[in-house]
């Protein structure tokens, strides 16, 4: 008797395996397809620079080609401490900026060709306010919000290690 039980025990725990495994492969193809998707959106296959705020290190994407600027930051929804997005134009001009689609806080630094910050705009996720420099600009520099605060820099603030033409 005690066998039989047994036996039923097993078979039952046998029965179940293949649809416990076919479940457990489902669920681990979709995690990893949903992780797959988060990273690709996370970090976009950009050139990343060094830049140098006085003693501070940037690690910037290079958004230089007008696909990368159009799409800039949208739909991240994380950026490292350090980490921002560096917006490079052919040309000087009032380049103005607005965050729709974009879920992350941002400031942006317009800084002119001898690497000065023009102006900062903080910015608010998915806004259309556009955020302007006071002076024509090649580059745009966006960060977290606050991250030129938090470190005293501002107008005036040398940004180097920006591309030349």
């Amino acid at each position: 008797m005690r066998q039989n039980r047994l036996f039923l025990k097993m078979h039952y725990f046998n029965s179940l395996s293949p649809m416990i495994y076919k479940c457990l492969t489902i669920l681990a193809v979709s995690l990893l397809l949903t992780a797959m998707e988060n990273a690709s959106a996370q970090s976009p296959s950009l050139p990343i620079i060094e830049l140098k705020a006085g003693m501070y290190r940037i690690e910037a994407e290079l958004a230089d080609t007008p696909a990368a600027r159009q799409t800039g930051l949208m739909y991240r929804t994380y950026m490292p401490t350090n980490a921002g997005m560096l917006f490079v134009f052919p040309e000087k001009a009032i380049h103005c900026f607005w965050m729709r689609n974009t879920k992350l806080p941002l400031t942006i630094a317009f800084i002119d060709d001898d690497g000065k910050i023009v102006n900062l705009s903080d910015m608010e996720p998915e806004t259309q306010n556009n955020h302007c420099p006071r002076a024509p600009v090649r580059f745009a520099l966006e960060m977290n919000q606050k991250w030129f605060a938090q470190r005293a820099l501002g107008p005036g603030a040398v940004i180097t290690g920006l591309p030349k033409r």
